[in-house]
Parts: structure tokens; sequence; C-alpha cells
């Protein structure tokens, strides 16, 4: 069994079957229980933790998502890269339903969540001018193309919403006008948060749908993009795994030095 793991992962349920040799494992962290227990397993060589960030019953919305316990129990297990599969709306005509986005930037129109480990005592200011990791964008969108992907998107801008309501289509316009590409509403913090802890951190942006403001009509509902994402969720699994084998085993990216030669005011896991 494998208890350690140098790759998480942040998906639905729909990505159990990810793992070969997989076990669970019961974490508690400072910030309380994450989503669910954590799956440790092989993806070939490669040994990766995965958790549904909704829970398996999907209790949490996307605003209530413990994310800082998620990214801490992934650290804690020896992550030092992380993969983030999730369902979003196309600000842009050109990208429909079925295109892969592998975004470089983020926009958060959020409130609320908590979204950094350094509340007290005292600030910690880290670098978030590029939110991904180079390295794992590299490979996720190499991935991607060769793996039959008819549309995949490499770069644009995510905007995350608060949720769990969906944008009014005043509020989509707005955002396809400020030039962003997608919009969802996990991708931060669970971002951030994810360089706080000098992680490397990877969207997979599946677009399950254009948003209000991009086409005329009665909008997305809830429904139409569960139903979506579970008739893709296999090609999203391979996807996912593919990407795993293909990320780099010594990373070169800055992530892992994003908290050089600051002082923390505690020690990381």
């Amino acid at each position: 069994m494998v208890t350690r793991a140098d790759i998480g992962v942040l998906g639905g349920s729909g990505f159990y079957s990810l793992l070969d040799d997989a076990e669970e494992i019961q974490l508690s962290t400072p910030y309380g229980p994450p989503s669910d227990v954590v799956t440790v397993g092989r993806i070939g060589s490669r040994s990766v933790a995965f958790i549904p960030r909704h829970g398996r019953d999907h209790r949490f919305p996307p605003h209530r998502i413990p994310y800082r316990a998620n990214l801490w129990a992934l650290r804690s297990l020896g992550v030092r890269q992380v993969l983030a599969p999730s369902a979003v709306g196309s600000l842009k005509l050109a990208y429909g339903p079925g295109a892969i986005v592998v975004p470089d930037q983020i926009v958060d129109r959020t409130s609320g969540r908590p979204q950094t480990y350094y509340d007290d005592p005292g600030a910690v200011h880290v670098s978030f001018a590029d939110p991904y990791c180079p390295s794992g964008r590299a490979a996720a969108v190499a991935t991607a193309r060769s793996t039959g992907w008819d549309d995949v998107v490499d770069g644009g801008t995510l905007v995350v919403i608060e949720g769990p309501r969906f944008s009014s289509r005043a509020e989509s316009q707005w955002f396809a006008a400020n030039g962003w590409s997608i919009v969802g509403m996990t991708g931060y913090p669970e971002s951030v948060l994810a360089r706080e802890l000098a992680l490397c951190y990877t969207s997979l942006s599946l677009v399950t749908d254009h948003d209000a403001g991009v086409e005329a009509g009665q909008g997305v509902t809830h429904d139409e993009v569960l139903e979506f994402f579970a008739r893709n969720v296999t090609r999203m699994r391979t996807l996912v795994a593919e990407t795993v084998k293909a990320l780099p085993a010594d990373p070169t990216c800055p992530c892992g030095s994003a908290l050089d030669g600051i002082k923390l005011p505690f020690e990381l896991p």
C-alpha cells in the first residue's frame, strides 16, 4: 500500500477509479478535516493522493469546501504537485462544450472564503503574479492534445465566482468584456492556498456550457452541468491519469521556491 504521495488530485467522485493499489486515509489538519477521506494509490509509477473536493456525497457547495484543510492534507502526505480538474462555463463563443482550457491567469470574484494560512501572527506576502505551474500547464496541454481532445486551449483567464448561483446575464457579459475566458466556482482559493504551501497547481477546466451572457436562451442549469460532466468523466479521468504520468519527476518551475526567504509563523508539514 502507498501511504505517501507526490502528486495530488482534487476532483469529483468520478475520479475514484483513477488509482491502483488504493488505500483510504483519515486525516485531520489544523483547519479541520478535508472534504472526505484521502485515497492514496498509484497511477503507473507515480504515487497519487485523491480528495473529492465536494465530498463523496457532494455535501459541500463551492463556498463551503474546506479548501485549507484539503491542500494542507495533501502536503502533509508529501504532495508537491496538484492537478485540479473542474467544470466551467465558457465566456467565449469559440470555446464550446467539450473544450479543455488550461488557464494561465485567474480573477477572484469570491467573497468571505478563508483564503490564506497566514492570518496570525503577522502577514506573509506570497507572489501570485503567475498563479499556475508552468511545468504542469505544459504537461496538461500536451497530454490533452495527444489523447484526442479536439479543442484544447493553452492559456486564458478563469474568473471564480462565489456561487452557488450561476452568473446573471449582465455579470457574464461584464466578465467577457474584460477578456476573461471561462468562469467557475472552485478555482479560488484553491490555487492561492497551493501557492502558500509552495505546491505546483494546474487547472484542467472542462467547458460544459456557454455562460448566460454568451448565448441567448434560458441559461445553464445545475442538472445540465452535472449531466454534461458525467458524460465526459471517463475522458477526463484518462486526461488526468495521463497528465499525472507526464508531470516532471523533479520540477524545475518556481512554485517550490515560492516561500524562499520568507519568515513563516509556523512550520509547514
